[in-house]
């Protein structure tokens, strides 16, 4: 079996429960494959990324593997505006986030509820130079832990984001980023759009941001925002201490 999100966006947990922790979010458009279900929950695994997790059976609209596999070679196409409306029925409204999926809207097979979308899109690589200009839509989004839009959003989910509405593609968690790309010796030789990896006490990656000019960095911590970035990792004004642990920078474009 095989599915669409047809919300706006749909919590997706670690287990089959309410009360299971969020992991990450399925977005407006984005399709999966249904790997088991027990009760009211469906377990699955997202196409674009291939991450899994539980959602709830009352939040998707099943769709055939052909339709599934059609999306999968579709290229992406992505609302571009911060909050857009999607119509259907007698001019119903439902907001979608930026970076939702609009791939299936040109297929009658798929779009059941005949959604309409005419609100700005993207699609397509873009320049790395782009990256951080993407990154400012995010700017003082709330942190949440497994969220990916503008209204909450994790470190690792925001780097995902800017990096998909570019046409770049980056692995869900930090840690899985962090395997992506070439690594630089120096900060001195990162550019705008890099990513800068943090590790713990263990050595384990727990946090990624994106590089800016002047050793500038943007990144979710408690919100969307700017720090600096020195060799020691990130320097918090605010508080006048450093924040995050530099481990390594990656050049993944």
């Amino acid at each position: 079996m095989f599915g669409i999100c047809n919300l706006a966006n749909i919590p997706l947990r670690a287990e089959p429960s309410d009360k299971s922790e969020i992991v990450s979010q399925v977005l407006f458009g984005e399709h999966f494959k249904v790997l088991s279900q027990e009760r009211q929950w469906t377990q699955v695994k997202l196409q674009y990324d291939s991450y899994e997790g539980w959602i709830d059976t009352k939040q998707f609209q099943v769709i055939s593997e052909a339709n599934y596999e059609m999306l999968s070679e579709d290229a992406i196409i992505l609302n571009a505006d911060l909050v857009e409306y999607v119509t259907w029925g007698n001019n119903l409204l439902m907001p979608i986030p930026l970076g939702a999926s609009l791939s299936f809207l040109s297929q009658p097979e798929i779009n059941k509820q005949q959604f309409a979308f005419e609100g700005m899109r993207v699609t397509g690589k873009k320049p790395k130079s782009q990256l951080v200009e993407t990154a400012f839509q995010y700017l003082n989004a709330p942190y949440l832990w497994g969220g990916k839009t503008p209204f909450g959003i994790d470190c690792s989910g925001f780097t995902q984001m800017v990096y998909k509405l570019n046409g770049h593609f980056l692995l869900r968690d930090a840690s899985q980023q962090a395997t992506q790309g070439d690594a630089l010796s120096f900060i001195e030789e990162s550019e705008p759009g890099d990513l800068a990896f943090f590790d713990n006490e263990e050595g384990a990656i727990i946090h990624v941001g994106i590089i800016m000019n002047d050793n500038y960095i943007i990144h979710a911590s408690g919100r969307v925002r700017i720090d600096r970035l020195d060799h020691l990792g990130i320097y918090n004004a605010e508080t006048n201490r450093h924040t995050h642990k530099l481990r390594v920078i990656k050049k993944v474009i």
